[in-house]
Parts: C-alpha cells; sequence; structure tokens
C-alpha cells in the first residue's frame, strides 16, 4: 500500500474553485477527460464485463478515433532515477491534453475490484513522466469505474 501524499487528489469532477490554489487548470482538462471517460462507456455498454483488458483496449483506441481524440496507444518510455535510466514502462494511452506537452494519461483495468496497487501505479506513471491528469478506468464491473487523478507538483 502506497502513502497518499497531499499534493495527489484523486476526483470524480474536474471543476476547480478559483480559490483552491491548484497548479494545473483544471477547466482547460474537463471537455478532453469528459469525451474520454464518454468513449470508455461507450465501450463498456458494447461490450460489457468480462473480456481481457486488451480486449477493451483495442475497442477504446476505436471509440477515441471515431469519437476525434487523438490518443496513442502502448507508449513506450524511460523511467529515470537520479538522472540515470533505469528502465522503460508501457502506459496503455497518451491522449492529447490542452497543450501539446501536457497530455492525459489512460490506464486500463479490466478487474473485479482496483486496489491501492491500481491507484499507486498510475500515480507513478503521472510523477513518472511528468503529468497532471491521468484517467483510471477499469471495464471489470458491472458499470465501468473511472477515477480521475490529478498531479499538482511533483518531486525534484
Amino acid at each position: 500500500m502506497y502513502q497518499q501524499l497531499e499534493e495527489w487528489l484523486a476526483v470524480d469532477s474536474l471543476v476547480a474553485e478559483p480559490s483552491s490554489g491548484y497548479a494545473v487548470d483544471l477547466a482547460a482538462y474537463n471537455p478532453l477527460t469528459h469525451r474520454i471517460i464518454g468513449c470508455a462507456m461507450r465501450v463498456h455498454v458494447l461490450l460489457g464485463r468480462g473480456f481481457p483488458e486488451v480486449i477493451y483496449q483495442r475497442a477504446l483506441a476505436i471509440e477515441l478515433e471515431r469519437e476525434q481524440v487523438v490518443a496513442q496507444g502502448e507508449v513506450e518510455t524511460p523511467i529515470f532515477f537520479r538522472g540515470q535510466q533505469i528502465g522503460t514502462r508501457r502506459v496503455d494511452f497518451l491522449a492529447a491534453g490542452p497543450t501539446d506537452d501536457q497530455p492525459i494519461l489512460l490506464e486500463l483495468k479490466a478487474i473485479p475490484e482496483l486496489t491501492e496497487a491500481h491507484f499507486a501505479q498510475t500515480i507513478n506513471y503521472l510523477e513518472a513522466y511528468r503529468l497532471h491528469v491521468g484517467l483510471l478506468l477499469n471495464f471489470g464491473t458491472t458499470s465501468l469505474q473511472y477515477r480521475r487523478l490529478v498531479k499538482t507538483s511533483f518531486a525534484t
């Protein structure tokens, strides 16, 4: 289990209050994350639960393209520790964000229940790639589960 840090927010709505102090313009992400979640919901409605993750990943790629959401699947990027590359990880999707340098991370699951380890994985990806917003999407339940994770600061 990981320790949830203050700079992390798990939110169901990305509507930021002006006085919230977020270093991220959450309102700029809203239209994009809503479209992506809508695509994931349509995939879940049409396929239901019970398939392996790769099936939902392929279907979501089709639905994102159909809805003109620019996204790249299976993006492999290096992981650095103290300035040295120590490996690579592959994320399920990076979707276009409000600016070219701030894509939205999409992490897919097809499991009966999300655990702290799944949140930690998504959080680690956001930290490693210096991204502010990620969506954790679980197709393995009766209704699509989704969580938006917002990273407001990064380790130095």
